[in-house]
């Protein structure tokens, strides 16, 4: 719905909520909100919304997206998505744009009626435009995408294709206001001879074949209504020339605006002040070919009818008159509707109306309603066309508005529409006060004459019945029923009555019963099958309900005064009626009273058995009580001692257990009762069920085997089997189900508690259950070291056999974590093969890498997974899951942060923090690869085992099991994109620019983000100089980058000594990069000296460091204690007195300023001269100059050091 004045527009759409009550209801939401006109002083003057039909097999038939179509003053068309984006805009002429109307695709009711075209029609006070609506539905679709794609990839938007329209210039009318597009007729052959004959004369040419024609139908004045007919293939072409001519000149500055809502305009593509109109072409003269002429009647509305038959028009006299459009006549007339609304609804016949036509099957009927809404009395009427009756009318408010599209969906023809069922064309009220948009729906038979109608009688009985039950008159209401004569009436009523929870047991019973009564005493012939069974079998259910009532009533049972077990459903049979009744409440009615030991057991099951109704049914709604109500059931222990009465009690019925079982078969009665444990999520009650029924299913083969064998020997039959295989199940499931609904400490990502059964595990495959329980993990937050921990507990206690006793003080903080650390244990020990730590750990780690997939700026998600996958003990199985985890997750997101760095812009998606994270991760990932692969020649597979009892588990396969099929990794490769991991990684980490790929030659370029299994041709022999310059600058960055976080954490708080692996880690890559290794630790001892950190320096410094470079950096020190101190001793000056000439020359050309460090106690710097005395061999030319510093050095420490 769109809502629009002056310049402003509210698109609403359609939306699904849920009311206080729980009921669902369609509300209309605002989606868009703004301004539409672009134009300076243009307003809205015409809206209508057209719904494009789906391409999609998907949703055949169904609307894709709706596009509004504005017309304005300005004579500009333009449409817009339901977002409010333009996309299309077109000025077909300089006028106001009057009027929007539009034509859809209908599919014919007839062979050989021709078919119409499509298209939306814009009226100008002189001109009328008609645009191909496939040509319309092509460009709207092909600019929705082009401006979707320039809003995702702000790429340059292309020409949308032009339109196809034409152009008519309605002649020999003083106004026109509103107009209508009946579609292509053609004329009889006496109407053509009759019009050629009134239009050419006596000697006017007659063609063969009559022309088809387009009508089109206005109203205004002078005259009050106008007939317009346009021979097709006429002069008239369609205007795809012109059409394309305008959009040349519009698509520029159409798409620049575009352009700058998107926000992908610059700002030097500013409009210009004043806009040049494009062009606009000539309309095509059309004159009237007749009207209807009343000069002081001035039209002011049309509405044309589904069937383009009939056409209602409204005047400024108050009048509405309805037209005939083939002949051209009016043929009625109603007044006292001044500025009235009008709408037509179409109803077709109900299929089974005519069916009972002794001939052949008559075609479907269709009836015409007009819908005349008259604001000035607040009155809703529907009448029958064309002399019919009013047929209903309704009181609304006085300021409403009746909204009737006469269109469907565009885009739909006569091969697309093949097996379709198009929606009915439907007529609205939107009564602004209340906000409340009411639909009008008439009944067929409603156009069907009262005297040939009984359907029509009795529905009027209906009705009354209706009104009966609000206040409940048996006797009325029985007569009533009585008189409605049509079949599937008297059933909807019996439905209505039965549904009605007012109305006692009593009243239903005695009605029932005299319906069925009346029914018997027909003729069998007569009386239809489906009534007379909904009557008996509704009447059992009565019957049993009250027998029931009176025996919950006499044990003192605590029921509501009414609670009516019937439904409305249709049956055909008490047995039938009761399956399709919900369970739950019908059970607790029925079973709930001797579960509770509140009713006579033996009375209630002799009462079922005599209604006929199947033990198994009646089996059924006990287990569907006894599972849905799994917390009372717990808290009432005398229940399961009744429920072991009632299931003996309901297998010794007929038809229960079959007397010809053999024992070694399973039975399908306790099949039944093992099904329905296996599929309840309620693992107690389903445990308790279980237990219960297989001791009386053992006491009833005993039973039978000494009824049969007459001997002393216990039966063994396959029934017990399947009974123990049972019970153990629901044991683990009851276990796993404890576990999982334990709640996540508060602030973790928590979730939907699952529900787990047997069937859903047997479901879920063999790694449904190490599935289950790392949800289980990730929800509880569990650290990867404590779920270590936890298992390693389970590994002791199975090897001291005592796993309730978990050893105190070693981990749990409270009894609350001793007891959750048993829970998990205990599980673990019930699922030994499917909750292996190997296993647990791989699901964990698919779990955690699922869930940062979900959200990449929570990196520790992605750190614990590959913590996880750390621990895993199978190469075999790491080497899988490292690949799943890369081919799935991680390569992608890897090139992009490549490129991203790289300066390719990229989105990543994440920020800095969880960038750097992420690389940190997969330079883990690769390690762990290369590991895994490493490790898988040396041992063997491991042999995937289940238990014993879950060995049917069917499903897809397991994780553990696709990590064992992938294929191996070739082993070069992975060392590549570690070594670029680890370039990245430390790029980030250290805040460096640099273009990572630009480090490695083409080869190597090239073998990026390949498949980790394939052969690439990899880099090989001695890399170009070049490439090695950069890769040794960038390796220099790095370790200068990491001294000084040395140097920060040094003399930060707490004094961290950081992260010490980084210097280790650039000799490695120094060696994978033919960097020297040399050169770089003599870097890092020049800058572990530069920044102050002189003991990190000695432990790292050796003999092949030269001593040179450390000379300069004691002269650079030494300078700036004696020269660029700000306060200078006295002991300094005297030393720079007597220093040789040499040497203080050589210290004034120290610059301090490079030191990182400048102020290092001088026992320190003592040190490093000592050091360097040792280092520089005697002949070094430097030598003296080493030895004059460390006289210096020692003639400034004061006496105190």
């Amino acid at each position: 719905m769109v809502v629009a004045k002056d310049h402003k527009a509210v698109f609403l759409s359609a939306k699904w909520r849920t009311d206080d009550g729980g009921r669902e209801e369609m509300t209309l939401a605002v989606s868009w909100s703004g301004t539409l006109s672009t134009e300076e002083g243009e307003s809205v003057s015409s809206v209508i919304c057209i719904p494009l039909a789906s391409q999609k097999r998907s949703s055949t038939g169904r609307p894709d997206w709706t596009c509004i179509v504005v017309g304005f003053s300005s004579g500009y068309v333009r449409f817009y998505t339901e977002s409010g984006v333009l996309l299309l805009a077109q000025l077909l002429n300089e006028d106001p744009v009057l009027r929007l109307k539009c034509r859809t695709y209908e599919i014919p009711r007839h062979p050989g009626v021709t078919e119409q075209l499509s298209g939306p029609g814009i009226l100008y006070p002189a001109a009328l435009v008609t645009i191909d609506g496939f040509s319309l539905f092509q460009s709207l679709r092909a600019c929705r995408n082009q401006v979707a794609r320039a809003a995702a990839a702000g790429s340059e938007v292309v020409h949308p294709p032009p339109l196809a329209y034409k152009k008519w210039g309605l002649q020999d009318m003083d106004t026109i206001v509103d107009h209508s597009s009946v579609g292509i007729m053609t004329l009889c052959v006496f109407d053509q001879m009759k019009n050629a004959s009134i239009l050419g004369g006596f000697h006017a040419s007659v063609k063969g074949s009559p022309p088809a024609m387009s009508q089109y139908i206005t109203v205004g004045g002078g005259p009050y209504t106008g007939f317009y007919y346009a021979i097709e293939g006429s002069s008239q072409p369609l205007l795809s020339h012109v059409a394309l001519a305008v959009a040349s000149k519009l698509t520029s500055a159409l798409f620049s605006a575009a352009s700058g809502w998107l926000g992908w305009k610059k700002q030097s593509e500013e409009e210009p002040t004043q806009k040049q109109k494009p062009k606009v072409e000539p309309a095509t003269p059309l004159a009237v070919r007749f009207g209807l002429p009343d000069s002081r009647r001035h039209g002011e509305f049309i509405c044309l009818s589904p069937c383009n038959t009939l056409a209602g028009v409204t005047d400024d006299f108050g009048r509405v008159t309805l037209l005939d459009v083939g002949r051209g006549i009016a043929i009625r007339m109603w007044k006292g509707y001044r500025d009235a609304q009008l709408g037509w609804v179409q109803v077709s016949e109900g299929r089974g109306e005519r069916e009972s036509s002794p001939s052949a099957p008559l075609p479907r009927r269709h009836a015409q309603f007009l819908v005349i809404y008259a604001p000035r009395r607040g009155i809703l009427e529907v009448w029958g066309t064309q002399q019919g009756p009013r047929v209903g009318a309704f009181t609304v408010g006085k300021h409403c508005r009746l909204l009737y599209a006469g269109y469907r969906l565009m885009g739909v023809n006569s091969v697309t529409s093949q097996g379709w069922l198009l929606h009915t064309q439907q007529v609205c009220l939107f009564d602004p006060a209340t906000g409340v948009l009411r639909t009008v729906t008439v009944p067929f038979h409603l156009a069907l004459s009262d005297k040939k109608s009984e359907r029509a009688k009795d529905m009027h009985l209906l009705k009354r019945l209706t009104t009966l039950l609000k206040n409940i008159l048996e006797s009325e209401a029985q007569s009533v029923l009585l008189d409605i004569k049509h079949p599937a009436v008297k059933k909807q009523a019996l439905e209505s009555l039965l549904a009605n929870k007012n109305a006692p047991v009593s009243c239903l019973t005695n009605i029932t019963r005299v319906l069925l009564a009346s029914l018997k005493g027909q003729d069998p012939e007569a009386v239809d099958e489906g009534l007379f069974q909904l009557c008996s079998s509704q009447l059992k259910l009565l019957q049993l309900y009250t027998d029931i009532q009176q025996l919950h009533s006499t044990g003192e049972a605590t029921t509501d005064t009414h609670t009516e077990p019937v439904s409305t459903t249709n049956t055909t049979g008490c047995t039938a009626r009761l399956v399709c009744v919900c369970f739950s409440p019908v059970g607790s009615f029925l079973f709930w009273g001797c579960l509770t030991g509140q009713s006579p057991l033996q009375k209630v099951c002799n009462t079922l058995q005599k209604t006929g109704i199947s033990p198994q049914q009646l089996l059924s709604l006990l287990l569907s009580v006894w599972l849905h109500r799994e917390k009372e059931v717990l808290k009432k222990t005398e229940a399961v001692r009744h429920l072991h009465t009632l299931l003996t009690a309901l297998s010794s019925m007929k038809g229960a257990v079959e007397e010809s079982w053999d024992m070694q078969c399973v039975s399908p009665w306790w099949q039944q009762v093992r099904s329905a444990c296996v599929q309840s999520h309620s693992s107690a009650a389903a445990l308790l069920a279980a237990i219960v029924a297989h001791r009386a299913a053992k006491a009833n083969i005993t039973i039978l085997a000494e009824t049969k064998f007459q001997s002393e020997w216990e039966a063994v039959s396959l029934e017990l089997e399947q009974w123990a295989v049972c019970v153990r199940q629901l044991e683990d499931v009851l276990s796993l189900q404890t576990l999982l609904c334990v709640p996540p400490p508060q602030g973790t990502p928590g979730s939907a508690t699952p529900h787990c059964s047997v069937k859903a595990l047997l479901e879920g495959g063999r790694g449904g259950i190490a599935d289950s329980v790392a949800k289980w993990v990730f929800r509880q937050d569990l650290a990867p070291e404590r779920l270590k921990d936890m298992l390693q507990r389970r590994g002791e206690a199975e090897s001291t056999e005592q796993p309730s006793q978990p050893e105190q003080g070693k981990g749990e903080k409270s009894q609350e974590d001793a007891a959750f650390n048993r829970l998990l244990v205990s599980v673990c020990q019930r699922f030994p093969d499917s909750l292996s730590p190997d296993l647990l750990f791989a699901h964990c780690c698919w779990e955690y890498v699922v869930q940062w997939n979900k959200d990449p700026e929570e990196g520790r998600y992605l750190c614990w997974a590959v913590e996880h996958l750390k621990l895993v003990s199978s190469p075999h199985i790491q080497l899988g899951i490292s690949s799943m985890m890369w081919n799935t997750f991680i390569v992608k997101c890897f090139s992009a942060a490549a490129f991203l760095i790289e300066k390719v812009s990229r989105d990543v998606g994440m920020g800095d923090c969880a960038m750097t994270s992420f690389l940190g991760s997969c330079v883990q990932l690769l390690q762990i690869l290369m590991e895994a692969d490493s490790g898988v020649e040396e041992v063997t597979p491991p042999e995937l085992c289940v238990e014993e009892v879950w060995g049917g588990a069917e499903g897809p396969a397991s994780l553990a099991e696709l990590a064992l099929e992938q294929k191996g990794v070739h082993y070069p490769l992975v060392q590549h994109h570690y070594l670029l991991a680890s370039l990245l990684h430390t790029a980030m980490t250290f805040s460096l620019r640099v273009k990572p790929l630009s480090l490695f030659d083409s080869k190597g370029k090239n073998a990026f983000f390949r498949e980790l299994s394939s052969i690439q041709l990899m880099p090989s022999g001695d890399m170009d100089p070049g490439l090695v310059s950069l890769r040794q600058e960038f390796l220099l960055r790095v370790l200068t980058g990491w001294v000084t976080t040395q140097r920060v954490a040094v003399e930060g708080p707490g004094s961290g000594s950081g992260d010490k692996t980084w210097p280790s880690l650039c000799l490695d890559l120094g060696l994978l990069l033919q960097v020297n290794p040399d050169i770089l630790r003599r870097h890092l001892v020049c800058e572990l000296y530069n920044q102050g950190l002189d003991p990190r320096a000695e432990q790292v410094e050796d003999k092949d460091v030269l001593g040179s470079q450390l000379l300069v950096l004691t002269g650079q020190r030494l300078s700036y204690s004696l020269l660029h101190t700000q306060t200078q001793t006295r002991p300094a000056m005297e030393l720079l007195a007597r220093l040789p000439p040499t040497l203080c020359t050589w210290l004034k050309a120290m610059d301090p300023s490079e030191l990182g460090c400048p102020s290092v106690p001088l026992s320190q710097t003592s040190r490093l001269v000592s050091r360097l005395i040792e280092i520089l061999p005697e002949n070094h030319g430097q030598y003296s100059l080493a030895l004059h510093l460390l006289e210096a050095v020692e003639d400034l420490i004061p006496p105190s050091d």
